[in-house]
């Protein structure tokens, strides 16, 4: 075998091996947000989670196999060394950015969770006060208030409780 197996073979390797570790990073400490989001329901949340990381590990892991191709053929161990140095970290460079975009979606999701639960807390409770005390109150006064301020800005009129259902759907 040549230098540009054994290059193709270490790359190969550690790409996969990086892959299933942020991978296995994603699907530990994302569960947390996914069962947030999904207002606890934890065999919804694990199976979002899964399906998921077969979608990371799909995405990238055919990526890593297409990207071995692009690119010359290394010819010694100093060109091997630097193809594989230079397709690592490109390769880390794209887990990255799947990582932060997860991450974004994982925010996204848990945010609309907690603004959904707090809209809905006041309509259950048209006084103003949450029907929970702490913390909640006043994010559950700030989103009240930026639904009202939608509402008057979309329809121009008071915003009314069956206004916000239907900002809600």
């Amino acid at each position: 075998m040549n230098a540009a197996v054994y290059t193709y073979i270490v790359y190969t390797f550690v790409s996969i091996c990086l892959t299933i570790w942020v991978a296995r990073t994603l699907h530990k400490n994302g569960r947390l947000f996914l069962i947030d989001a999904f207002h606890g329901d934890e065999p919804r949340a694990d199976a979002v989670n899964h399906l998921l990381v077969v979608g990371f590990y799909l995405l990238n892991i055919g990526f890593i196999l297409l990207f071995l191709k692009w690119g010359d053929k290394p010819g010694t161990l100093v060109e091997g060394i630097e193809y594989a140095s230079t397709k690592l970290g490109f390769v880390m460079l794209v887990l990255g950015a799947m990582h932060f975009y997860n991450m974004y979606n994982f925010d996204k999701m848990r945010r609309k969770a907690k603004n959904s639960e707090a809209l809905k807390d006041h309509l259950a409770n048209p006084t103003g006060k949450p029907a929970y005390a702490g913390a909640g109150d006043a994010a559950a006064n700030k989103t009240r208030d930026a639904m009202s301020k939608l509402i008057q800005a979309k329809h121009g009129k008071q915003a009314k409780e069956a206004d916000y259902l239907e900002e809600i759907d």
